[in-house]
Protein backbone atom coordinates (compact mmCIF):
# COMPACT_ATOMS: atom_id res chain seq x y z
CA UNK A 1 0.00 0.00 0.00
CA UNK A 2 2.82 2.37 0.82
CA UNK A 3 4.45 1.69 -2.65
CA UNK A 4 1.10 2.39 -4.47
CA UNK A 5 0.50 5.60 -2.21
CA UNK A 6 3.68 6.95 -3.28
CA UNK A 7 3.54 6.04 -7.37
CA UNK A 8 -0.04 7.99 -6.18
CA UNK A 9 1.69 10.96 -4.64
CA UNK A 10 4.16 11.09 -7.89
CA UNK A 11 1.36 11.02 -10.32
CA UNK A 12 -0.42 13.43 -8.41
CA UNK A 13 2.42 15.94 -8.26
CA UNK A 14 3.56 15.68 -11.52
CA UNK A 15 0.22 16.37 -13.69
CA UNK A 16 1.67 15.77 -17.29
CA UNK A 17 2.75 12.46 -16.05
CA UNK A 18 -0.56 11.46 -14.58
CA UNK A 19 -2.27 12.67 -17.93
CA UNK A 20 -0.07 10.52 -19.76
CA UNK A 21 -0.64 7.38 -17.55
CA UNK A 22 -4.49 8.15 -18.22
CA UNK A 23 -4.39 8.20 -21.61
CA UNK A 24 -1.91 4.88 -21.92
CA UNK A 25 -4.51 3.18 -19.62
CA UNK A 26 -7.46 4.52 -21.96
CA UNK A 27 -5.54 3.31 -25.06
CA UNK A 28 -4.91 -0.21 -23.29
CA UNK A 29 -8.74 -0.08 -22.10
CA UNK A 30 -10.06 0.84 -25.44
CA UNK A 31 -7.95 -2.45 -27.39
CA UNK A 32 -9.20 -4.30 -24.70
CA UNK A 33 -12.75 -3.69 -24.98
CA UNK A 34 -12.59 -3.78 -28.71
CA UNK A 35 -11.03 -7.64 -28.46
CA UNK A 36 -14.11 -8.16 -26.34
CA UNK A 37 -16.75 -6.94 -28.10
CA UNK A 38 -19.07 -8.94 -29.83
CA UNK A 39 -19.13 -7.91 -33.18
CA UNK A 40 -22.36 -8.92 -35.16
CA UNK A 41 -23.12 -7.33 -38.61
CA UNK A 42 -26.68 -7.70 -39.28
CA UNK A 43 -25.96 -8.93 -43.20
CA UNK A 44 -28.79 -6.35 -44.63
CA UNK A 45 -28.27 -4.44 -47.10
CA UNK A 46 -29.68 -1.30 -45.65
CA UNK A 47 -27.74 -2.07 -42.64
CA UNK A 48 -24.73 -3.34 -43.21
CA UNK A 49 -22.97 -0.12 -44.06
CA UNK A 50 -24.22 1.77 -40.71
CA UNK A 51 -23.54 -1.27 -38.63
CA UNK A 52 -20.11 -0.89 -39.76
CA UNK A 53 -19.13 2.38 -39.82
CA UNK A 54 -21.03 2.55 -36.32
CA UNK A 55 -18.77 0.85 -35.09
CA UNK A 56 -15.43 2.07 -36.51
CA UNK A 57 -16.57 5.66 -35.73
CA UNK A 58 -19.11 6.24 -32.42
CA UNK A 59 -16.84 4.35 -29.53
CA UNK A 60 -13.69 6.76 -30.98
CA UNK A 61 -16.08 9.50 -30.26
CA UNK A 62 -16.87 8.58 -27.05
CA UNK A 63 -13.42 7.88 -25.88
CA UNK A 64 -12.42 11.36 -27.16
CA UNK A 65 -15.20 12.86 -25.03
CA UNK A 66 -13.69 10.55 -21.69
CA UNK A 67 -10.29 12.00 -22.79
CA UNK A 68 -11.52 15.37 -21.96
CA UNK A 69 -13.50 14.50 -18.98
CA UNK A 70 -11.16 12.80 -17.67
CA UNK A 71 -8.82 15.87 -18.19
CA UNK A 72 -8.41 17.93 -14.66
CA UNK A 73 -7.34 20.63 -17.15
CA UNK A 74 -10.75 21.44 -18.67
CA UNK A 75 -12.96 23.03 -15.78
CA UNK A 76 -9.43 25.43 -16.04
CA UNK A 77 -9.64 26.06 -19.49
CA UNK A 78 -13.16 26.71 -19.34
CA UNK A 79 -12.99 29.40 -16.53
CA UNK A 80 -10.65 31.03 -18.31
CA UNK A 81 -11.98 31.34 -21.47
CA UNK A 82 -15.89 32.41 -20.02
CA UNK A 83 -14.20 34.82 -17.41
CA UNK A 84 -14.78 38.35 -17.38
CA UNK A 85 -11.72 39.72 -18.34
CA UNK A 86 -11.13 41.97 -15.22
CA UNK A 87 -7.85 43.50 -14.47
CA UNK A 88 -5.88 40.78 -16.21
CA UNK A 89 -6.49 40.12 -19.48
CA UNK A 90 -6.81 37.11 -21.82
CA UNK A 91 -4.24 35.47 -24.07
CA UNK A 92 -5.82 33.27 -26.71
CA UNK A 93 -2.23 31.70 -27.92
CA UNK A 94 -2.38 30.12 -24.22
CA UNK A 95 -6.24 29.04 -24.20
CA UNK A 96 -4.99 27.70 -27.66
CA UNK A 97 -1.87 26.08 -26.40
CA UNK A 98 -3.91 24.07 -23.54
CA UNK A 99 -7.08 23.13 -26.02
CA UNK A 100 -4.47 21.34 -28.21
CA UNK A 101 -2.58 19.78 -24.90
CA UNK A 102 -5.50 17.78 -24.17
CA UNK A 103 -6.85 16.86 -27.39
CA UNK A 104 -3.65 14.95 -28.38
CA UNK A 105 -4.00 12.80 -25.29
CA UNK A 106 -7.64 12.71 -25.97
CA UNK A 107 -6.68 11.33 -29.31
CA UNK A 108 -4.59 8.66 -28.19
CA UNK A 109 -7.46 6.25 -27.30
CA UNK A 110 -9.47 6.88 -30.36
CA UNK A 111 -6.46 6.41 -32.77
CA UNK A 112 -5.95 3.08 -31.14
CA UNK A 113 -9.35 2.01 -31.63
CA UNK A 114 -9.58 3.48 -35.12
CA UNK A 115 -6.35 1.22 -35.69
CA UNK A 116 -7.34 -2.05 -34.00
CA UNK A 117 -10.55 -1.76 -35.96
CA UNK A 118 -9.11 -1.47 -39.17
CA UNK A 119 -6.14 -3.93 -38.73
CA UNK A 120 -9.02 -6.47 -37.53
CA UNK A 121 -10.97 -5.93 -40.97
CA UNK A 122 -14.67 -6.89 -39.50
CA UNK A 123 -15.56 -3.67 -39.63
CA UNK A 124 -14.73 -3.04 -43.46
CA UNK A 125 -15.94 -6.23 -44.70
CA UNK A 126 -19.43 -5.88 -43.18
CA UNK A 127 -19.70 -2.35 -44.12
CA UNK A 128 -18.57 -2.55 -48.11
CA UNK A 129 -19.56 -6.17 -48.82
CA UNK A 130 -22.43 -5.27 -51.00
CA UNK A 131 -19.70 -2.55 -53.16
CA UNK A 132 -17.47 -5.98 -53.51
CA UNK A 133 -15.83 -6.01 -57.41
CA UNK A 134 -17.75 -9.31 -59.09
CA UNK A 135 -16.89 -8.48 -61.98
CA UNK A 136 -13.09 -9.01 -61.05
CA UNK A 137 -13.02 -12.05 -58.55
CA UNK A 138 -16.41 -13.89 -59.45
CA UNK A 139 -18.91 -14.55 -61.73
CA UNK A 140 -21.23 -12.13 -63.11
CA UNK A 141 -22.83 -14.34 -65.29
CA UNK A 142 -25.22 -15.82 -63.08
CA UNK A 143 -28.77 -16.32 -64.17
CA UNK A 144 -31.55 -15.46 -62.84
CA UNK A 145 -30.11 -12.80 -59.99
CA UNK A 146 -31.41 -8.79 -60.34
CA UNK A 147 -28.89 -5.60 -58.90
CA UNK A 148 -31.17 -5.92 -55.66
CA UNK A 149 -30.71 -9.84 -55.24
CA UNK A 150 -27.28 -9.68 -55.83
CA UNK A 151 -26.61 -6.54 -52.95
CA UNK A 152 -28.69 -9.42 -50.85
CA UNK A 153 -26.41 -11.85 -52.04
CA UNK A 154 -23.13 -9.91 -50.93
CA UNK A 155 -24.75 -8.55 -47.85
CA UNK A 156 -24.08 -12.22 -46.37
CA UNK A 157 -20.59 -12.18 -47.07
CA UNK A 158 -19.48 -11.56 -43.50
CA UNK A 159 -21.82 -14.28 -41.93
CA UNK A 160 -20.90 -17.61 -43.53
CA UNK A 161 -23.27 -19.85 -41.61
CA UNK A 162 -25.90 -17.85 -44.08
CA UNK A 163 -23.86 -17.10 -46.95
CA UNK A 164 -25.42 -18.77 -50.32
CA UNK A 165 -24.09 -17.10 -53.30
CA UNK A 166 -20.91 -19.47 -53.36
CA UNK A 167 -21.48 -19.88 -57.14
CA UNK A 168 -21.22 -15.61 -58.00
CA UNK A 169 -18.11 -14.94 -55.63
CA UNK A 170 -16.42 -17.58 -53.07
CA UNK A 171 -16.65 -16.13 -49.25
CA UNK A 172 -13.22 -16.78 -48.71
CA UNK A 173 -12.00 -14.43 -51.72
CA UNK A 174 -14.29 -11.69 -50.79
CA UNK A 175 -13.38 -11.77 -47.08
CA UNK A 176 -9.74 -11.84 -47.95
CA UNK A 177 -10.37 -9.15 -50.08
CA UNK A 178 -12.28 -6.95 -47.94
CA UNK A 179 -9.67 -7.56 -44.98
CA UNK A 180 -6.44 -6.65 -47.02
CA UNK A 181 -8.08 -3.27 -47.64
CA UNK A 182 -9.25 -2.91 -44.18
CA UNK A 183 -5.12 -3.46 -42.81
CA UNK A 184 -4.18 -1.36 -45.70
CA UNK A 185 -5.91 1.42 -44.71
CA UNK A 186 -4.82 0.78 -40.68
CA UNK A 187 -1.41 1.21 -41.38
CA UNK A 188 -1.64 4.00 -43.28
CA UNK A 189 -3.73 5.51 -40.48
CA UNK A 190 -1.19 5.07 -37.73
CA UNK A 191 1.53 6.26 -39.98
CA UNK A 192 -0.83 9.19 -40.48
CA UNK A 193 -1.54 9.57 -36.93
CA UNK A 194 2.65 9.15 -36.35
CA UNK A 195 3.02 11.93 -38.92
CA UNK A 196 1.09 14.45 -37.18
CA UNK A 197 2.11 14.06 -33.70
CA UNK A 198 5.68 13.91 -35.40
CA UNK A 199 4.97 17.37 -36.66
CA UNK A 200 2.97 18.60 -33.37
CA UNK A 201 5.75 17.81 -31.09
CA UNK A 202 8.63 18.39 -32.71
CA UNK A 203 8.74 20.90 -35.52
CA UNK A 204 5.82 23.12 -33.95
CA UNK A 205 8.57 24.61 -30.85
CA UNK A 206 11.04 24.54 -33.56
CA UNK A 207 9.04 27.78 -36.20
CA UNK A 208 7.49 29.44 -33.46
CA UNK A 209 9.89 28.84 -29.90
CA UNK A 210 9.45 32.30 -28.52
CA UNK A 211 5.36 31.87 -27.96
CA UNK A 212 5.33 28.40 -27.47
CA UNK A 213 7.60 28.94 -24.88
CA UNK A 214 5.26 31.97 -23.42
CA UNK A 215 1.85 29.75 -24.20
CA UNK A 216 3.81 26.76 -21.76
CA UNK A 217 4.80 29.13 -19.50
CA UNK A 218 1.15 30.71 -18.49
CA UNK A 219 -0.41 27.47 -19.09
CA UNK A 220 2.14 26.35 -16.40
CA UNK A 221 1.17 29.22 -14.26
CA UNK A 222 -2.75 29.40 -14.22
CA UNK A 223 -2.13 25.20 -13.54
CA UNK A 224 -0.71 26.37 -10.44
CA UNK A 225 -2.22 29.45 -9.39
CA UNK A 226 -5.06 27.68 -9.26
CA UNK A 227 -4.21 24.97 -7.51
CA UNK A 228 -2.63 27.06 -4.46
CA UNK A 229 -5.93 28.76 -4.78
CA UNK A 230 -7.65 26.36 -3.77
CA UNK A 231 -5.61 24.85 -1.18
CA UNK A 232 -5.30 28.31 0.45
CA UNK A 233 -9.24 28.64 0.40
CA UNK A 234 -9.17 25.07 1.82
CA UNK A 235 -7.00 26.15 4.91
CA UNK A 236 -9.00 29.24 5.07
CA UNK A 237 -12.44 27.56 5.56
CA UNK A 238 -10.54 24.76 7.82
CA UNK A 239 -9.54 27.50 10.27
CA UNK A 240 -12.88 29.38 9.63
CA UNK A 241 -14.87 26.67 10.65
CA UNK A 242 -12.66 25.78 13.58
CA UNK A 243 -13.05 29.68 15.18
CA UNK A 244 -16.84 29.11 14.42
CA UNK A 245 -16.73 25.84 16.45
CA UNK A 246 -14.77 27.08 19.37
CA UNK A 247 -16.92 30.04 19.64
CA UNK A 248 -19.91 28.16 19.62
CA UNK A 249 -18.65 26.10 22.85
CA UNK A 250 -17.79 29.03 24.70
CA UNK A 251 -21.25 30.69 24.10
CA UNK A 252 -22.81 27.15 25.60
CA UNK A 253 -20.28 27.21 28.78
CA UNK A 254 -22.55 28.31 31.36
CA UNK A 255 -25.05 25.97 30.36
CA UNK A 256 -22.35 23.41 30.27
CA UNK A 257 -21.23 24.20 33.85
CA UNK A 258 -24.58 24.39 34.73
CA UNK A 259 -24.80 20.54 34.06
CA UNK A 260 -21.97 19.23 35.49
CA UNK A 261 -19.67 19.48 32.38
CA UNK A 262 -16.20 20.22 31.99
CA UNK A 263 -14.92 21.96 28.57
CA UNK A 264 -11.65 21.50 27.67
CA UNK A 265 -8.99 23.66 28.12
CA UNK A 266 -8.11 25.58 24.36
CA UNK A 267 -4.75 25.35 23.37
CA UNK A 268 -3.90 29.18 22.42
CA UNK A 269 -1.16 28.37 20.24
CA UNK A 270 -4.17 26.89 18.25
CA UNK A 271 -5.82 29.91 18.52
CA UNK A 272 -3.41 32.00 17.08
CA UNK A 273 -2.42 29.58 13.91
CA UNK A 274 -6.26 29.87 13.10
CA UNK A 275 -6.67 33.55 13.61
CA UNK A 276 -3.57 34.03 10.85
CA UNK A 277 -4.94 31.81 8.43
CA UNK A 278 -8.28 33.89 8.55
CA UNK A 279 -6.49 36.82 6.68
CA UNK A 280 -9.14 39.08 8.17
CA UNK A 281 -11.25 37.58 6.30
CA UNK A 282 -14.04 36.71 9.41
CA UNK A 283 -17.37 37.16 8.05
CA UNK A 284 -19.48 35.20 5.13
CA UNK A 285 -20.09 38.32 3.37
CA UNK A 286 -16.74 39.01 2.81
CA UNK A 287 -15.51 36.06 1.96
CA UNK A 288 -17.93 35.70 -0.85
CA UNK A 289 -17.34 38.86 -2.23
CA UNK A 290 -13.32 37.95 -1.97
CA UNK A 291 -14.49 35.08 -3.71
CA UNK A 292 -16.67 36.59 -7.08
CA UNK A 293 -13.58 39.16 -7.21
CA UNK A 294 -11.25 36.59 -7.57
CA UNK A 295 -13.44 34.97 -11.00
CA UNK A 296 -13.99 38.86 -12.20
CA UNK A 297 -11.29 40.68 -11.65
CA UNK A 298 -8.27 38.68 -10.83
CA UNK A 299 -5.27 40.52 -9.75
CA UNK A 300 -2.76 41.89 -12.37
CA UNK A 301 0.46 39.64 -12.88
CA UNK A 302 2.47 42.63 -11.52
CA UNK A 303 4.52 42.22 -8.83
CA UNK A 304 5.38 45.26 -6.53
CA UNK A 305 6.48 45.57 -2.80
CA UNK A 306 4.14 47.82 -1.55
CA UNK A 307 0.26 47.07 -2.48
CA UNK A 308 -2.28 48.92 -1.60
CA UNK A 309 -4.46 47.63 0.64
CA UNK A 310 -7.43 47.26 -1.80
CA UNK A 311 -4.98 46.98 -4.93
CA UNK A 312 -7.21 43.40 -5.53
CA UNK A 313 -10.33 45.22 -7.50
CA UNK A 314 -12.63 44.43 -5.05
CA UNK A 315 -14.76 46.89 -3.35
CA UNK A 316 -14.90 45.11 0.24
CA UNK A 317 -18.56 45.18 0.60
CA UNK A 318 -19.51 43.19 3.59
CA UNK A 319 -16.06 44.21 5.43
CA UNK A 320 -16.40 46.50 8.79
CA UNK A 321 -14.72 50.20 8.00
CA UNK A 322 -11.06 50.19 9.67
CA UNK A 323 -10.95 52.43 12.69
CA UNK A 324 -8.78 54.92 13.09
CA UNK A 325 -5.77 53.97 15.80
CA UNK A 326 -6.48 55.91 19.35
CA UNK A 327 -5.05 59.04 20.40
CA UNK A 328 -2.17 58.77 22.97
CA UNK A 329 -3.60 59.96 26.34
CA UNK A 330 -3.39 63.63 27.29
CA UNK A 331 0.19 64.29 29.68
CA UNK A 332 -1.13 65.07 32.94
CA UNK A 333 -1.04 68.39 34.56
CA UNK A 334 1.30 67.70 36.87
CA UNK A 335 4.08 66.43 34.43
CA UNK A 336 3.32 69.21 32.51
CA UNK A 337 4.45 71.91 34.89
CA UNK A 338 7.60 69.95 35.64
CA UNK A 339 8.64 70.02 32.05
CA UNK A 340 7.95 73.69 32.17
CA UNK A 341 9.90 74.03 35.13
CA UNK A 342 12.67 72.22 33.90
Amino acid sequence: MDKFRMIFQFLQSNQESFMNGICGIMALASAQLYSAFDFNCPCLPRYNLAYGLGVLLVPPLILFLLGFVLNNNVSMLAEEWRRPRGRRGKDGAVLRYMFCSMAQRAMIAPAVWVSVTLLDGKCITCAFCTSLPVGALGNTSHPGLSQEEMKRVLARIPCKEIYDGQELVANEVAVRYLRCISQALGWCFMLLMTTLAFLVRSLRPCFTQAAFLKSRYWSHYIDIERKLFDETCTEHARSFAKVCIQQFFQGMSTDMETAHCHLPKKNPTDDGEASEKLLGITDQGTMNTALKSWHRCKPPLHLHPDAPSRGNGWDGEGQPPLKPPPEPPAPRKEMAAYYSRV
